[in-house]
């Protein structure tokens, strides 16, 4: 990163937490969409990449007290959050525990297929189910291949079930924690127009923990539509309402952006 001089116009922080069972993939090209309107930050939770060997967390205070201690050093200019399914919850509850403790919190808080916490979706609440049935589910709402059920399954149970399962019982977690809860905050939630798992009538409902405005808006394609180029499109614009003067960033600044950029695998981005 180059400094700025007080002349130019700030590029806010766009930390963007990734949907269960997965690492950061999903962002690996949103900083050319983005441009200069602000700078992607994936935060890669424990337990998955270059973190594998930390353990999952599956209990949401213990994840917001790390999430805090790592983008704390980083919140002296104008940011936002992105979460795309388990990372809309993380997001959202992010929001909540720096409300909470007078920190600075989000410019805007953006959420994708993902329901709020108090209506818990099908696969919140199959965090228990045996190996089988939870691979079979996830076939039928069409977030993972067909073969995962059937002549992959023992794969699909070494590899992904883990993970996927811890990371269900951390949406439980989420979900307990944040239902109900009123932010201070704007809230916008984005829609997958063909979503089996969080649909828009669900989305809608987000309007009811936000006190700052709300926006909700639909985006083609299924659950998965974080892949496509229309989110980091329709964040650019959102970023661009959020630029402002600042200082010379610190050489404090850098290093810290670039210690949470490193969790994040590189080939993943």
């Amino acid at each position: 990163m180059r400094l700025r001089t007080s002349s130019e116009m700030a590029a806010p922080w766009l930390f963007c937490f990734h949907h269960a069972g997965a690492g950061v993939s999903s962002f690996a090209r949103w900083q050319r969409d983005l441009g200069d309107a602000a700078e992607v930050v994936p935060v890669l939770l424990p337990g998955r990449g270059p973190r594998s060997r930390e353990p999952r967390i599956t209990d949401a205070a213990e994840l917001m007290t790390e999430l805090q201690e790592l983008i704390l050093p980083l919140l002296d200019r104008p940011y936002l959050l992105y979460g795309h399914s388990l990372g809309g919850l993380v997001a959202h509850a992010l929001t909540l525990a720096l409300e909470k403790d007078g920190l600075h919190p989000p410019a805007r808080l953006v959420v994708g297929a993902v329901p709020p916490p108090h209506l818990r979706n099908l696969l919140v609440r199959s965090a228990d189910l045996a190996d089988r049935q939870l691979l079979e589910l996830l076939v039928d709402l069409d977030a993972i291949p067909a073969e995962a059920a059937g002549r992959d399954v023992a794969l699909w149970q070494r590899r992904v079930v883990p993970a996927l399962r811890d990371d269900l019982r951390l949406a439980e977690s989420l979900c307990r924690a944040g239902a109900g809860t009123r932010l201070r905050t704007p809230l916008t939630a984005l829609a997958g127009r063909d979503d089996p798992i969080s649909p828009l009538a669900d989305m809608a409902e987000w309007a009811d923990y936000t006190d700052a405005g709300f926006r909700l808006q639909t985006l083609p394609g299924g659950h998965f539509f974080v892949r496509e180029r229309s989110v980091p499109r329709l964040l650019r614009e959102v970023a661009e309402e959020l630029r402002g003067p600042f200082q010379d960033e610190s050489s404090a600044d850098q290093d810290a952006a670039s210690r949470l950029m490193a969790t994040a695998d590189r080939s993943e981005r």
